[in-house]
């Protein structure tokens, strides 16, 4: 299938009838597809890791206020975040922080660095509000150092935004941010090798511009996230 080999095989059964239709403007039942793949002896590359935690003394913490409702009923309503870890070259590390909004599953904003610290998860905020206007979403975090920080607070208190918190040691309280990783790092970080922080950068860029606004999703009804937001808007 040439859509297959256009993204590098990340597109399973359930991806692949969504961007066939768009492209061809017929029907495409997944089933089928799916037993086309199993013909071809093709599958969708899929390669999870469990999250590592890592304990912290906060100093401040805040309800689970979501309380893994996770449908909003319109944009800039409920925000997830959270930080995650990369590798490349000898060892070394690399962090992506991002804002994801529940409403049509958009990354909002990214910021990614060389450490996983104060600054990178502040500048991610900074740029979420700098998009939002007057919105005033409810912002949901699991209960990392920089979350639980009273900087951080003091941010949200500013902007008037209310914090939201999963319980210790629970990540499926942040479920869509996470799904959100395990997405990237499947359809594109372990398809790859990095040697340098800017190949990986860039190819983070690419991908977030890609799901964003071309990886359609069958719950945004077959739309992109952006298509979706634009639309709701």
């Amino acid at each position: 299938m040439a859509l297959y080999e256009k993204v590098e095989g990340i597109f399973g059964y359930r991806q692949l009838p969504l961007h066939m239709r768009r492209q061809t403007q017929k029907s495409m039942n997944h089933k089928r597809v799916q037993r086309l793949m199993k013909i071809k002896g093709i599958q969708s590359v899929i390669r999870r890791k469990k999250k590592k935690y890592e304990r912290s003394t906060p100093q401040q913490v805040a309800e689970n206020v979501l309380n893994r409702e996770f449908q909003a009923e319109a944009p800039n309503e409920k925000w997830l975040t959270d930080v995650t870890e990369f590798k490349y070259g000898n060892s070394q590390k690399a962090y992506l922080s991002a804002i994801l909004d529940l409403h049509d599953k958009s990354i909002v904003s990214y910021v990614f660095g060389h450490s996983n610290n104060n600054p990178l998860v502040f500048e991610t905020l900074k740029l979420a509000l700098i998009s939002v206007s007057e919105s005033k979403p409810l912002l949901h975090s699991d209960r990392g150092f920089q979350y639980t920080s009273l900087r951080f607070k003091e941010m949200l208190d500013k902007a008037e935004l209310k914090q939201s918190m999963s319980r210790v040691g629970c990540c499926i309280d942040n479920g869509p941010m996470e799904s959100f990783w395990g997405t990237l790092k499947c359809e594109k970080y372990y398809l790859h090798t990095y040697q340098t922080f800017e190949q990986l950068k860039s190819d983070i860029d690419d991908y977030i511009h890609f799901y964003n606004y071309e990886r359609l999703q069958a719950k945004l009804n077959g739309l992109s996230p952006m298509e979706f937001r634009t639309k709701a808007a």
